[in-house]
């Protein structure tokens, strides 16, 4: 009898993303993804269940490589400011693939009300923390609002931004975030309070 060969999970993760890249979430199906993946459809289901189950990996996956990414920038117990700086920072060095591979997933998750309700809790727990009757604070949650606004514009083809306009935005929002808060006279206040 023969051995059964060990599928490669993340190679399947890999063809889900290529199949809703491709032809859109709609037509995610196990055996779609099976064909990308070079394994039976049953090979799928032995991995991952079921189409649900497959979804909820490709998230888990997206969420773990992104956190890790923060984690690097911002270390491994942030302050709410610097965690937000990290994800701005993090969505920064995004690529066009990696924009791409979010767009996918992002396409899924509108369809599905479970899958929204777990990204609203996912940014939430962003701002969790996020102190904003400080200047600081309101200068971090706009800098992060911005980072994202223009992060869903680009990933969606909503407008054309080219890698040195998306560089340049980003620094942008980040020397914005960590200025120095406007005086009432208008001028950044100096550090000795002149």
């Amino acid at each position: 009898m023969a051995r059964p060969r060990k599928i490669d999970r993340d190679k399947v993760l890999d063809a889900a993303e290529a199949v809703v890249a491709e032809v859109g979430a709609a037509a995610l199906s196990l055996d779609a993804v099976a064909k990308v993946a070079g394994v039976t459809k049953s090979g799928v289901q032995y991995c991952f269940g079921t189409k649900q189950q497959l979804i909820d990996a490709m998230f888990q996956r997206w969420e773990l490589d992104f956190d890790r990414e923060v984690t690097g920038l911002a270390g491994p117990d942030p302050d709410p400011i610097t965690l937000l700086r990290g994800h701005i920072e993090a969505t920064m060095r995004t690529d066009e693939i990696e924009n791409a591979r979010s767009a996918v997933l992002m396409a899924a998750l509108l369809q599905a009300p479970e899958h929204r309700q777990r990204a609203q809790e996912w940014f939430r727990q962003r701002m969790d923390g996020l102190d904003v009757s400080t200047e600081v604070g309101r200068r971090t949650r706009l800098a992060f609002l911005a980072s994202e606004g223009l992060f869903i514009l680009r990933c969606f083809g909503l407008m054309a931004v080219s890698e040195s306009e998306w560089e340049s935005t980003y620094r942008d929002i980040l020397d914005f975030q960590a200025s120095e808060p406007a005086s009432p006279g208008g001028h950044a206040a100096d550090r000795d309070g002149t």
